[in-house]
């Protein structure tokens, strides 16, 4: 395949107190803002951020989000009355570059303790296209990359799985969706909160080390689920999953770019079913918070099967798991079955 290496950003993993959470010296000892024996109130921009946010928190936050359950993320408008509750809560965990509309009412708020999640692990940029070259070298042996880093990295040259809202040389924010990375999150969010918190600081960062173990856990699943597997291929209509397609080996082929429901072209059409007979790929993905058109007509013109792919941009009745780890291992499962996992 033709490829070209993914592009890191420089982005900051850690904690910095100056930049990241700016913490009042008249604080001391006590909770934030001198709130002591309150819980914090917390606010979170989406799912992801939520789910950190009471995990980690646990009896000494409350947390609200922005972004309710069956709502598009990428989609949300922030009313007045939202930007003014940002301006009041102790700590607002986001995600900045996933939601414009957060980011813009996290600057107008004057928010007292804003966490980008962004800052806390690396970002890379994936660029367009999807990185087939069927005119050249065939397939065999794509499973043997697997394991090489740069292998990785190299095999995702060009896929199509920018959701970059608008910008072609915006990071690609969709980091939760790799187990690794979303655990280099959790740590920092259990720091941040104990800045914001002293006195349970102790106990956040407890919480995030067992999380953090969970997601080790989780990762590990997913190396032994996908190490050997009949096609190292999916296509899907969100192309959210370039984090994940990148720790595991995988390739992720997007049906129309960025938007889950938008139309390919005839020609597209064409290129994906090639792309499908070629690279052996059985299912086409879609995702619940958007239509499954697209992905159904497509498998019809080529006799594949759908399933779904879930983003976890939220939980609601449709998700196949109650929380993030319910879901990320209903989605290895679907991946298993449908790359032929041996």
């Amino acid at each position: 395949m033709n490829v070209r290496r993914l592009i890191p950003t420089a982005a900051v993993a850690g904690i910095s107190a100056l930049g990241l959470l700016t913490v009042s010296a008249c604080s001391g000892a006590g909770a934030a803002d001198g709130k002591s024996g309150d819980k914090l109130d917390v606010v979170a921009s989406f799912y992801p951020m939520q789910y950190l946010a009471e995990t980690i928190g646990g009896k000494h936050v409350d947390v609200q989000t922005l972004t309710k359950p069956g709502v598009e993320p990428h989609d949300l408008e922030i009313s007045p009355q939202q930007t003014g509750m940002l301006g009041e809560s102790d700590v607002v965990l986001y995600l900045k570059g996933l939601q414009p509309a957060v980011d813009e009412a996290v600057e107008q708020s004057g928010a007292k303790h804003p966490v980008d999640a962004a800052e806390l692990t690396s970002l890379e940029k994936h660029g367009p296209g999807d990185g087939h070259d069927h005119g050249e070298e065939g397939h065999e042996g794509e499973a043997d990359h697997g394991d090489d880093e740069d292998a990785d990295a190299d095999a995702h040259e060009g896929e199509e799985h920018d959701h970059d809202h608008g910008d072609e040389n915006a990071a690609d924010p969709h980091v939760w969706l790799d187990p690794v990375k979303y655990g280099e999150i959790a740590e920092g969010v259990g720091k941040a909160l104990g800045k914001a918190d002293p006195d349970n600081a102790s106990y956040y960062e407890k919480n995030a080390e067992k999380l953090t173990d969970r997601l080790g856990t989780l990762d590990q699943e997913f190396k032994d689920g996908l190490k050997n597997t009949r096609t190292k291929t999916f296509i899907t209509t969100h192309t959210a999953f370039s984090y994940l397609a990148e720790r595991y080996g995988l390739e992720q082929v997007g049906i129309a770019g960025v938007d889950p429901e938008s139309e390919p072209s005839p020609a597209r059409m064409k290129e994906l079913q090639k792309i499908a007979r070629e690279d052996k790929v059985s299912t086409i993905f879609f995702e619940t918070l958007a239509s499954d058109r697209t992905a159904k007509t497509l498998a019809s013109d080529t006799g594949l099967k759908t399933d779904v792919l879930d983003p976890i941009e939220g939980i609601n009745d449709q998700s196949r798991g109650d929380d993030y780890f319910g879901v990320m291992r209903a989605n290895l499962s679907a991946l298993e079955k449908s790359l032929g996992a041996k």
